[in-house]
């Protein structure tokens, strides 16, 4: 029997894995990288890419990164069913508040009964008119650098986590005047909050300042720096929570 559930836990994460994105989008006057790791066979933790052109081969994408109460199999059913309703509803127009919102009301019908829950963030950029635009659902703010003013901004916005008000109205929120070089980073609380073994935090601090120290990397490589640092203040520790983050780096439009 343990044989059987163990091999069961490993198809059900193929099959997870096989919802997130198998590779970095390649765009134009972006540069993107992201990475879920899970710390069991299956997670809570989501992030994907929708990328929208127009007639002239300009457009925009979006870029979510969820976080699910809890993790393991229950989260995983749950964050496929959200994958679902969050593809199935930026398909259709409207604004990513609009989309949120629709979400939001769908996902609520489904956790009512258990009362799990899902954090959300949710960012578009127009690559033509160089503004982005976010919807915050109960998740942690995004980090916003400009490596010319040497600024941290957090990209903050109302919102409470999906699954929690059916009726929630969510509100959107923009900044224009993007320009090369600045760098948004998008993380799930499975960063910050993992411990050492004398029980300290990893914190924001260390992500800032790796930031600062690689911006003129690629987005990948930035990743890859904030997961080495993390692995090494964990030590020996396994993992408590999953860890999801995603670096955009705006470059040349």
């Amino acid at each position: 029997d343990q044989v059987r559930i163990h091999n069961s836990l490993l198809l059900a994460r193929e099959v997870q894995r096989s919802l997130l994105p198998l590779e970095n989008p390649n765009i134009s006057g972006l540069d993107i990288a992201g990475t879920s790791i899970y710390c069991d066979e299956t997670g809570g933790d989501y992030y994907d890419y929708y990328l929208k052109t127009n007639k002239g081969g300009a457009g925009m994408i979006s870029m979510v990164v969820g976080d699910l109460s809890g993790h393991g199999l229950a989260s995983a059913l749950l964050m496929a069913s959200a994958r679902a309703l969050l593809r199935q509803r930026t398909s259709l127009s409207g604004s990513i508040a609009n989309i949120v919102t629709d979400v939001n009301r769908e996902l609520a019908a489904d956790v009512a009964e258990s009362g799990n829950f899902m954090t959300l963030f949710y960012l578009t950029i127009d690559i033509q008119s160089r503004k982005m635009q976010w919807v915050r659902a109960g998740h942690d703010p995004a980090i916003f650098y400009d490596p010319t003013t040497d600024t941290f901004e957090e990209l903050q916005g109302n919102g409470v986590a999906l699954g929690v008000l059916e009726s929630w109205i969510y509100d959107e929120y923009e900044k224009s005047g993007l320009a090369e070089g600045q760098i948004i980073f998008i993380g799930t609380d499975g960063i910050w909050e993992t411990k050492n073994a004398q029980e300290q935090m990893f914190g924001k601090d260390p992500i800032f300042e790796i930031i600062r120290q690689h911006s003129k990397a690629r987005a990948e490589d930035m990743m890859k720096a904030i997961v080495s640092a993390l692995d090494r203040f964990r030590g020996d520790l396994s993992p408590e929570d999953d860890v999801t983050l995603m670096v955009i780096k705006i470059g040349k439009f």
